[in-house]
């Protein structure tokens, strides 16, 4: 079987968290799209670690982890993660990476910080991690595949030279730096060879096989519907799928296969990076649920920077969840708001004066305003419990009002960070 985690949201959902609990009852699970511009944070017994690129199945002996072909692969982060879990005394994962995945260069990296600096205060808000010249490269058709490293010397030093002829015009014409080098390059890909040979592998065959055999294959998403491309706050979106639909495309597994995806929404919302975030708050406010939320404070996994909070929109979550197809919720961050007496909860959008409860398009939803709803908090910690019907009364009604609302049934309920703090719920 088939499973997708993704998120519902701006990312930052804790889908990490829940890839890791659902991990346990799987063989192979991997990371189908993004690179290492967002990170999934993971507690457990070997401590706190932010994954990047790695799947986060790494931590487990008898997982087979695969980086799909729709990832924007850093050589020198996956190298460097590999070895940051080796010293933390993780064991040696099982680690495949698709010979048809692309390689994020240098250049790509330089390109996008030369980028936003150009743009100024109109930039996207980037991690400059070089994903969005990545994927103008892929799409362009002017990427490198991990399979063209083994390639000829000749023939790879002619692609590098056609590379080389369109991305120095933008060196030396708009950003005014040194023109790049075929020499240069052709050896920064000779040197990503040697380190990324040990891991290569042809994983299209291999989960085709692992499909006949009746392997269960999670597919971990990175970001959320809000980032995608296509169906989220466009331009002020990542540059590859989102979606658990593109896990077919990312990882080269049949679209049929997939059947129970796992969207991750949080219990008040949060976004790293520019765009439309209606139910967004600020001041004092922010300020607590912030310093209250996630595992140690709303801070982005990869650029440590302060996320935006705000409190659950249920119209663009429910809009998410309708885009990945979810078959079920996974709710997370639960505990964080039992400091408060009532929660603030969006349920509708007003637009030009009327009230609407659909998720529009990028140019309308900058005149929305959020329309509220009051509920009653729970006041007290909720870490520990097993069983949903120990939650407090009013923690119940919380899950349930947004249940009603999403149309999709909650599955599992995260009430704290670490792996064992989780409810699951009888969805049948």
């Amino acid at each position: 079987m088939v499973k997708a985690i993704v998120g519902a949201n701006w990312g930052d959902e804790g889908k990490g968290k829940i890839t890791d609990v659902m991990a346990a009852q799987s063989d192979i699970v991997i990371r189908f799209q993004g690179g290492s511009n967002a990170g999934h944070t993971i507690i457990n017994n070997y401590g706190k670690f932010a994954l990047h690129q790695l799947p986060s199945g790494v931590f487990y002996r008898h997982i087979t982890n695969i980086i799909g072909n729709g990832v924007a692969l850093s050589v020198e982060n996956f190298i460097k993660e590999i070895k940051s879990l080796e010293e933390r005394g993780v064991p040696a994962p099982n680690v495949m990476v698709s010979n048809r995945a692309q390689i994020v260069m240098p250049y790509h990296v330089e390109l996008d910080s030369m980028e936003e600096a150009r743009l100024s205060s109109k930039s996207f808000g980037s991690t400059k991690s070089g994903i969005a010249p990545f994927y103008s490269d892929k799409y362009a058709k002017i990427g490198f595949q991990i399979n063209d490293l083994y390639d000829d010397e000749a023939s790879l030093r002619d692609r590098i030279a056609h590379v080389l002829d369109l991305k120095n015009v933008l060196y030396e014409h708009l950003y005014h730096r040194e023109p790049l080098s075929v020499d240069a390059v052709y050896e920064k890909l000779m040197e990503y060879k040697a380190l990324i040979t040990p891991y290569v592998a042809d994983t299209f065959s291999y989960l085709h096989q692992a499909v006949k055999e009746g392997k269960t294959i999670l597919l971990e998403g990175q970001l959320g519907t809000l980032k995608d491309p296509d169906f989220g706050i466009y331009p002020m979106v990542t540059s590859s799928s989102t979606l658990a639909g593109y896990g077919a495309v990312g990882a080269g597994i049949p679209p049929y296969e997939i059947r129970q995806i796992v969207a991750v929404v949080k219990a008040y919302s949060s976004a790293v990076g520019a765009g439309e975030f209606v139910s967004e708050i600020f001041g004092p406010e922010a300020d607590e649920l912030r310093r209250r939320g996630g595992d140690g404070g709303e801070y982005g996994a990869t650029t440590g920077r302060p996320r935006r909070m705000g409190w659950m929109d249920l119209v663009a979550s429910r809009y998410g969840v309708q885009v990945q197809g979810a078959t079920h919720v996974a709710l997370t961050v639960m505990d964080v708001l039992g400091y408060l007496d009532e929660i603030p909860v969006c349920v509708a959008y007003e637009l030009d004066g009327k009230r609407i409860d659909s998720f529009p398009p990028t140019a309308q939803l900058k005149r929305c305003k959020p329309v509220w709803e009051t509920l009653p908090g729970w006041k007290c910690d909720i870490r520990g419990i097993k069983r949903y019907e120990d939650l407090p009364e009013n923690a119940r009604r919380y899950v349930e009002f947004v249940e009603e609302r999403l149309g999709v049934p909650v599955w599992i309920v995260s009430n704290g960070p670490a792996r064992e703090d989780i409810i699951y719920r009888d969805c049948e």
